[in-house]
């Protein structure tokens, strides 16, 4: 792109910068750099969403063409959910369908040919300043494994793979972590959503001299678990983890019927039977009555898949600071070379090109166009308000919010412990302290039994933080905080004595007298914060803007955002040299935290169990001890109005917040169907479609009042800020249409009316 004779050439692209982010995330560059050098022989060794480098190179004819052909219905899978009737489905495809004709076009992808030996390669990445004598390595080792079409296997080899690497206390992950090598698993296991599946697993956060002793130590683990067997407890924990989830088939904000094509796409995509995943069942007894046969069926599957598979691969990749340097001299060589070689005729079409692309952009859709797309109307709006039921309750002093929603059996628990009990210094400790709750042990109990029991007897039991301004009648109060720490649990009705007993015994009997479990924790914990940096920067520039305007945004900043990340780097460092002072401060956590006075527990369940369950989980309050509850100040200094951290990246994550309410702002329900046209029209167009940017987004928090503004991905700082200060203008200058306005509320509904699973209502609820 050029705007004048006198500019320098650049290269502008969406999804250019989305891909120079995704290769700016040394955990995507792992990603990516694995499946190419185990799969180089197939389509998985390209990345699919373009290598930056490469992108340029990609002509509009090429485009074009590849669109036609595989972009066409006769490539599609067309697949339905619900109970509608089957020939309004079909009259619905044939709508879509009916004017093309169907092209022959080969899209098979081919199965990797086997190797006969292992393969290694080394590769440099960009991280940033640091040399390659840091511990900024990271690597993996992986195999291939089967086709995803054979779903009694892929089942085996999931459960396998929680086996391995699915807790804290799984017998690879915890050698491998306890090895001191690294800070955090790379990998991520079974990788599913290929013709083949792969599996992989390493370290980040290593010394690159260390990297052949990762290699040695997951193999000799696989061996050792091969040889001398699988502890059965284990086994055991990981079959019911496995079997509680695909019985309750909890998506999240996932529609199920959504879930569940994405399941099914894998193997249907290679000509699998796409009913076979979901009908999960036989499957899931042909493997249990496979290890009951055989108590060695899992070992044999690590001898099978692992060590007696030849197809591995080891990828290492190192820090070096002349990545950046070295990428970004190619990119202008190219640039000024391509410059060398046009005459004024030849600039003078690329900025004609370049005017007639932004005239486009910038002007609206015909409405003749816009009504071609299929919508849905008011009419089609539920007018009836959803409400989630709740009784309030009371058991030893603290309140019970209880949903009577349908769960299928089973008990969603969540205990919440009101943080306002701490000193403001201890925030940053909470999501650490969380995680020691089920990860660190108890009295009678080391980690690796206590995950055992919570994965044997529960669906899983986890900790979670919530904080807010507090409403009451519309009254606002910047500094009048909510803040809770939740331990969530769930079980079927036959499990919820057991569940209640693992509460117990981690609330009064945690041992957090341990170092070098709360080290391991302290490195995860700091691995994972660097890696959501160049991933999901905008939402650490959201929290940071945030915490610049109320005391709850402030504190929820403290637990999860940049800052931090810098206390976690503190940490690590304090773990080694002042053991003594940090296990004080977890102790008094405790002690302060842990109180009947400032608890409540919520609960979603079905009325017809909720008799059964009520006596014990207030048994389980009244075991808890009692004390004064007094809300601690959690004055703090302001943050700077101003600010800019630098992240190894090829492009930047730009925000800016304000307070309406502070500005005089009254709510009501327009403004979310404003900023859904505002954001569809104004910052796609401007952040995105204009400038380059991945992404961009006007976010209102109408409890705090905060309107923020962010972009992702993004090649511009000023021209970005610039876009979101005309924004005001935008919206005192709009004029729409009663479709356009329309299609505004309809949205805006879409957007408070998601779909939730019973869990996710209950515990909505109560916040």
């Amino acid at each position: 792109e050029i705007n004048s004779k006198d500019d320098p050439l650049v290269f502008k692209g969406v999804v250019f910068n989305e891909m120079k982010a995704a290769y700016s995330s040394p955990d995507r560059v792992l990603d990516m750099r694995t499946q190419e050098a185990l799969l180089p022989d197939t389509p998985y060794a390209l990345s699919s969403g373009g290598d930056p480098t490469h992108i340029p190179d990609l002509t509009y004819e090429q485009f074009v063409n590849f669109h036609r052909d595989y972009y066409h219905p006769s490539q599609a899978h067309v697949f339905f959910y619900g109970d509608d009737e089957p020939n309004a489905r079909l009259k619905l495809i044939d709508e879509f369908i009916a004017g093309f004709q169907r092209r022959q076009v080969d899209t098979t992808v081919p199965l990797q040919p086997r190797w006969s030996e292992p393969r290694e390669v080394t590769l440099p990445y960009d991280a940033g300043d640091a040399d390659a004598d840091t511990n900024k390595t990271l690597m993996t080792v992986s195999w291939l494994l089967t086709e995803v079409s054979n779903e009694e296997e892929m089942l085996a080899l999931g459960i396998l793979e929680h086996i391995l690497i699915g807790t804290s206390a799984s017998p690879l992950r915890k050698v491998l972590i306890e090895s001191g090598l690294g800070e955090d698993l790379t990998g991520g296991g079974v990788d599913p959503y290929m013709r083949e599946a792969v599996f992989s697993v390493g370290l980040k956060g290593i010394n690159k001299a260390s990297a052949q002793k990762v290699e040695d130590t997951i193999l000799q683990t696989m061996s050792a678990l091969a040889d001398d067997g699988i502890d059965k407890a284990t086994i055991e924990a990981s079959l019911n983890t496995i079997e509680f989830q695909l019985r309750e088939k909890n998506t999240g904000r996932f529609p199920k019927g959504l879930a569940a094509l994405i399941s099914i796409m894998p193997s249907w995509l290679h000509g699998g039977d796409p009913v076979e995943r979901l009908a999960f069942e036989e499957e899931l007894e042909k493997v249990k009555q496979k290890y009951e046969d055989d108590p060695s069926f899992f070992e044999h599957l690590i001898g099978k898949y692992f060590l007696d598979n030849p197809h591995r691969s080891t990828v290492v990749l190192e820090p070096d600071p002349e990545v950046k340097v070295k990428r970004e001299a190619a990119e202008a060589k190219r640039l000024e070379e391509a410059r060398a070689t046009m005459d004024d005729a030849a600039l003078d079409e690329i900025i004609k090109t370049v005017q007639e692309l932004q005239l486009r952009q910038e002007t609206p859709d015909s409405p003749e166009d816009l009504a071609k797309i299929p919508t849905l109307t008011i009419d089609d709006l539920e007018r009836e308000i959803k409400t989630t039921p709740q009784q309030d309750l009371v058991a030893h002093d603290a309140p019970i919010l209880y949903h009577d929603l349908p769960t299928s059996g089973i008990a969603y628990l969540d205990l919440g412990f009101n943080m306002r009990s701490l000193p403001a210094r201890y925030l940053p400790y909470i999501p650490l302290f969380g995680r020691a709750l089920t990860q660190i042990g108890t009295q009678s109990q080391n980690f690796v039994q206590l995950q055992q029991r919570i994965g044997a007897n529960t669906g899983g039991i986890g900790a979670s933080t919530m904080t807010s301004k507090v409403v009451t009648s519309n009254a606002i109060n910047a500094d009048d905080t909510a803040a809770y720490i939740f331990l969530r649990g769930k079980a079927m009705m036959h499990q919820t004595g057991e569940l209640v007993d693992i509460l117990r015994d981690i609330l009064l009997t945690i041992n957090l007298d341990n170092r070098e479990r709360f080290k391991q924790m302290v490195l995860e914990s700091k691995a994972r914060a660097e890696s959501t940096l160049g991933v999901a920067g905008h939402i650490t520039v959201m929290n940071r803007l945030k915490a610049h305007f109320t005391t709850a945004d402030w504190a929820s900043e403290q637990m999860g955002g940049i800052s931090n990340l810098f206390f976690l780097r503190e940490l690590a460092e304090r773990v080694e040299k002042d053991w003594p002072s940090v296990l004080a401060d977890l102790q008094e956590i405790h002690s302060l935290l842990i109180n009947r006075q400032s608890m409540l527990a919520n609960i979603t369940l079905e009325s017809e169990n909720w008799t059964q369950f009520q006596p014990q989980l207030e048994n389980l309050m009244g075991a808890l001890p009692q004390t004064d509850f007094a809300a601690q100040d959690w004055s703090h200094d302001a943050l700077p109005a101003r600010e800019g951290f630098t992240v190894p990246a090829q492009v930047n994550f730009v925000g800016k917040a304000a307070d309406m309410y502070a500005a005089g702002y009254e709510k009501d329900g327009s403004y979310i169907a404003v900023l859904k046209y505002a954001n569809l029209d104004y910052m796609w167009n401007k952040i995105r479609v204009m400038g380059g940017a991945y992404g961009g987004a006007m976010i209102f928090d109408h409890t705090s009042g905060i309107i923020s503004y962010l972009s992702w991905r993004d090649p511009n700082l000023v021209g970005t800020l610039k876009n979101y200060d005309g924004a005001a203008d935008y919206l005192q200058k709009l004029s729409l249409t009663e479709v356009e306005l329309e299609k505004a509320i309809i949205g805006a509904i879409g957007d408070v009316d998601q779909y939730q699973l019973p869990d996710a209502k209950g515990y909505g609820q109560m916040q």
